[in-house]
């Protein structure tokens, strides 16, 4: 059973792994975007349009795709089997103005994100997007 947004919603590492990938991929693409949209907020002084504007250049499948590809050697096991499942997951929407592929490793890195969100990893999340690089 999930507990209250204020425990994070954690479940076992075991638990977790087996949620539906695009499931994980889902959660992880909101934990992502409110990652990146938080650190803009709280790091410019921009209106509201353009930091959604700034948002979108790290939030879409092209830029997650090359994340991926960057930490691809740093995941853990655990990790790296997410990932993968997340990359072969069949996906009903057919991606628009991307590359297929670009579209599945961007996925699959919000599986991961999804993983480790669902199952109390904060701080590692916390790593992995803390490399992502911002233009403040």
């Amino acid at each position: 059973m999930l507990g209250s947004l204020q425990d994070g919603y954690r479940l076992s590492e075991d638990k977790a792994a087996q949620v539906a990938p695009l499931t994980l991929a889902y959660i992880g693409d909101s934990v992502f975007d409110l990652y990146v949209r938080t650190k803009y907020a709280l790091n410019s002084q921009k209106n509201a349009g353009k930091l959604h504007s700034m948002s979108i250049r790290l939030v879409n499948a092209r830029s997650q795709a090359a994340f991926a590809h960057s930490w691809l050697e740093r995941f853990t096991e655990a990790e790296k089997e997410v990932f993968m499942r997340g990359r072969n997951a069949k996906s009903p929407t057919v991606p628009k103005n991307m590359s297929i592929a670009d579209y599945k490793y961007a996925t699959a890195m919000e599986a991961v994100i999804g993983y480790l969100y669902l199952s109390g990893q904060m701080a590692r999340v916390n790593e992995i997007l803390g490399t992502l690089e911002f233009d403040l």
